[in-house]
């Protein structure tokens, strides 16, 4: 019974992972390859740890067998947690999100060469317990991803979550724990299938954005020099937002970035420069709110990003505050001939809270352009209206509620001076 229950589960697994090999054939880029080295090292770890190695060839080395079990667990979700922080910019977006994940990344693996130095019936004990610490530091920070406005991130944190009873339970049975039954067991390969079909899914719309963003350009949807979204493009994914914000109650967010000093750049490196300032700025803009939130140039010196849906009203400082730190970052460009010049960008930050509440969409992107154009005279370079006094305040001195308010309107009130 066992056996078959673990056939299965890896039967599921593995089509998965031969499914993606077949998508890395057809567009061979490195996000699709990372996909199909976590499906890999999945595949690899439910293998070695549930218990088939023994019943297909019972003439195994059991030190070998051992050996490669402790490793197993804390290599893989090692190899997770450096992948995840890829797939989620974390570099780009947070330092504590980037930092847990390197942690896990790094510690994991060494901390299972460490079980080695103990007795032998410790040693698979506390390679589960190194596994389950670094996958659940992993969970933390996909989660906060979430939190931030990343639609992917919540399902790819489910996906997580299953993780934990699949690698408690193929520990409990590699022990083996007394209690185990067949039942037990089942329970944890059909965690393990889940988990890995979830991810999987997740991996695969990241995969299929990243492949748009990269061989769509040269569409008319796309701005021809900083390939993101048009106004006419962006309009149109901000409709259909909306009618599936009114539809799920989610909370939502519109952020301006206007660039102010486009003729003083224009001055000092001449129209390339400029376009590389545009480039490096959207780029920079694209990974903090992640690829499956829209980017586009609204016109020539205004980008707008919609970000689908936020957990609470307070995590717009967080993400406004992130985004201008970015794009305030000085900003290497080539100037017309043909030196390396640095700039430093002159931007604006606003920010639109949306809700589930109907609203227009010129309302919308004029209000998150005052926004933008009223951030320059703030000292962090990023504004909104205070939902309090219906001011515009810089994004850090605004009152805002750490959980949704239901009924709440933020985005349509007539704004105030902002007082300086």
């Amino acid at each position: 019974m066992e056996i078959t229950i673990w056939s299965l589960a890896l039967g599921a697994i593995g089509a998965i992972a031969l499914g993606r090999a077949v998508d890395l054939a057809i567009h061979p880029t490195p996000s699709v390859a990372h996909s199909n080295a976590f499906h890999l090292a999945v595949l690899g770890f439910v293998a070695v740890l549930s218990g088939l190695p023994e019943a297909l060839a019972p003439d195994l080395e059991p030190d070998i067998l051992e050996a490669v079990q402790v490793m197993a667990g804390p290599l893989c979700v090692g190899l997770s947690a450096f992948l995840v922080g890829g797939w989620l910019n974390a570099r780009h977006r947070e330092r504590l999100m980037a930092g847990s994940l390197r942690l896990a990344a790094l510690v994991a693996p060494l901390a299972a060469l460490a079980c080695f130095a103990l007795p032998a019936p410790q040693r698979l004990p506390l390679a589960g317990a190194v596994s389950l610490l670094a996958a659940s530091l992993t969970l933390w920070a996909i989660w906060r991803a979430s939190l931030m406005g990343d639609r992917l991130a919540s399902a790819m944190a489910f996906g997580c979550l299953l993780t934990l009873p699949a690698i408690g339970g193929m520990y409990a049975t590699a022990i083996p724990l007394p209690g185990v039954t067949a039942a037990w067991e089942a329970g944890f390969a059909v965690c393990a299938a889940l988990a890995n079909g979830l991810i999987g899914y997740v991996l695969w719309r990241r995969d299929q954005h990243d492949w748009q963003a990269r061989h769509e350009e040269a569409s008319s949807d796309f701005d021809p020099v900083t390939r993101l979204h048009t106004g006419v493009t962006l309009g149109q994914r901000l409709v259909k937002a909306q009618l599936r914000r009114r539809r799920m109650k989610h909370d939502g967010a519109v952020l301006a970035v206007m660039v102010f000093n486009i003729d003083r750049v224009r001055a000092q490196a001449g129209p390339r420069g400029v376009n590389d300032m545009f480039i490096r700025l959207a780029g920079r803009i694209q990974r903090q709110v992640g690829v499956v939130n829209p980017v586009g140039r609204y016109y020539d010196s205004c980008f707008v990003c919609l970000v689908e849906s936020i957990d609470a009203p307070v995590w717009l400082r967080t993400l406004g505050l992130r985004v201008a730190c970015s794009l305030r970052r000085p900003v290497e460009v080539g100037s017309s001939d043909g030196q390396r010049l640095e700039v430093h960008p002159d931007i604006g930050v606003g920010i639109v809270h949306l809700t589930a509440q109907e609203a227009h969409l010129d309302e919308v992107l004029n209000d998150a352009e005052r926004m933008a154009e009223a951030a320059r005279a703030t000292p962090s370079r990023t504004a909104m209206l205070d939902p309090q006094t219906g001011r515009i305040v810089p994004v850090e001195q605004a009152q805002l509620a750490v959980r949704r308010i239901a009924g709440a309107r933020h985005h349509g009130a007539r704004a105030r001076p902002m007082r300086h």
